[in-house]
Formats: C-alpha cells, sequence, structure tokens
C-alpha cells in the first residue's frame, strides 16, 4: 500500500466557494472543541479500532493521530478541498493510508472486506442517512465493528431541540450540510447492533450541535 495513494471514485463533485472557504477555516473553528474534550475522545474511541479499517468523511484527518497501527486504513472524503487538506496530513504524519474520493453512500471497498468503520461527525451531513448505514453494513464483516462520535437532535419538548428545528436550515448552509437535528443514534440502532451508546457534550461548540452520542456497534449477521 502505497503512502497517502488517492483513488478517484467519485468524479465530478462540484463545490461552492463557501465550501472551500469552510474547508480551510474547519480545523480553526473546531480547535476550541477539541481542546474541551474532543480530542481525548476521538483517542478512546479509535483505541478500539483493528484490523482493515474504514474512515467516512475524514475530513481533514483530525482523527489520524490517534489510530493505533492496524493492518489498513482507508479514509474516504469526497470534498475536493477538504481531500486536499487530507491527503498532505497523510503525508506530514507518514501515516501508511489510502485516501478515498467517495461518499459515505456509495464506498469503493469490497462487500464484507473492513473489520472496522469510523464515523466522527458525519452523519449530520451525508445527504442519505439510511444509505450511508447499508454501506457500512455492507462493507463490514459479519461481526465487525462501527465506532462512532456523532452529534445528534436534543430531547423532544426541551428549548434546545427547539432552536434545532428553527435554525436546522440555516445551520445546513453554514456549516456545509449538517442537519443538527437528527436522531443519529436511532438510525444507527435500525441497520446495526449498539453495543455502547453514551450521551455527552461537544463542549466549546455551538448549542446546536452540543448533545453527543459516544459508542460502538457491531454487524448482524444475515
Amino acid at each position: 500500500m502505497s503512502n497517502g495513494t488517492t483513488i478517484m471514485s467519485v468524479p465530478g463533485h462540484v463545490e461552492s466557494r463557501w465550501d472551500v472557504v469552510a474547508s480551510h477555516a474547519y480545523d480553526a473553528f473546531l480547535a476550541w472543541g477539541e481542546h474541551r474534550g474532543m480530542a481525548q475522545r476521538r483517542a478512546a474511541l479509535l483505541a478500539g479500532a483493528r484490523g482493515t479499517v474504514l474512515e467516512i468523511g475524514a475530513g481533514t484527518g483530525l482523527n489520524l493521530a490517534a489510530y493505533p497501527p492496524v493492518d489498513r486504513l482507508l479514509l474516504s472524503e469526497p470534498a475536493l478541498t477538504m481531500r486536499g487538506h487530507l491527503v498532505r496530513r497523510v503525508a506530514d504524519q507518514t501515516a501508511a493510508a489510502v485516501v478515498l474520493d467517495a461518499h459515505a453512500e456509495s464506498l469503493p471497498v469490497p462487500t464484507g472486506s473492513v473489520d472496522t468503520v469510523v464515523s466522527t461527525m458525519v452523519l449530520c451531513t451525508v445527504p442519505d442517512l439510511d444509505a450511508a448505514l447499508a454501506e457500512v453494513v455492507r462493507v463490514l464483516r459479519v461481526g465487525g465493528r462501527f465506532l462512532f462520535v456523532e452529534h445528534v437532535a436534543a430531547p423532544e419538548g426541551t428549548a434546545l431541540r427547539r432552536w434545532q428545528e428553527r435554525l436546522v436550515e440555516p445551520w445546513a448552509v453554514f456549516a456545509m450540510g449538517c442537519r443538527c437535528d437528527r436522531d443519529v443514534l436511532g438510525a444507527i440502532s435500525h441497520h446495526l447492533i449498539v453495543d455502547r451508546g453514551e450521551l455527552d457534550a461537544w463542549r466549546g461548540m455551538p448549542p446546536v450541535v452540543r448533545p453527543l452520542v459516544v459508542g460502538q456497534a457491531t454487524r448482524p449477521a444475515d
């Protein structure tokens, strides 16, 4: 496996000017949240990665330094500018990783070939959440693990939930498609067996994306 190889599998993705600006500002925007606990949360989660590992929506590569030694690391990212940052980070850290130009809903990975799939702050942005999770199930071997940290909708009836529902559209425009009102854990539970799902808070970030779920799920037998 060559270091930092990019496989172009979904050509034709067009970015807006705001997507480009937001991609360049992404790490700086998340920096306070990383300092307030997200970096440690990533490290704790990814300590469980084993075998062939696929990260969906790897962004600029903030997870990269937290991975333990694994057999193979695949990093998918469909956004051109984000992927450029990711490729550079892979090269700078001399990490043995393959960068894939791919959406979570259509992964260029053989069925049943992955031991661990990782998703951190990704499922809020995918256009088709169920299709993305179906792909996670497809690529995982039976018994393979899905490790996730995702922000979620606040409980029904709370003031925060009402604000999420009011701001979901403008927030999505600002945050490159991020939907702040999704029941991500419910969707994961529909496709995989959730072994652990702990509620947490993304400190240092805007309230609409503060509620978190951190956990692990297993791919069931067919």
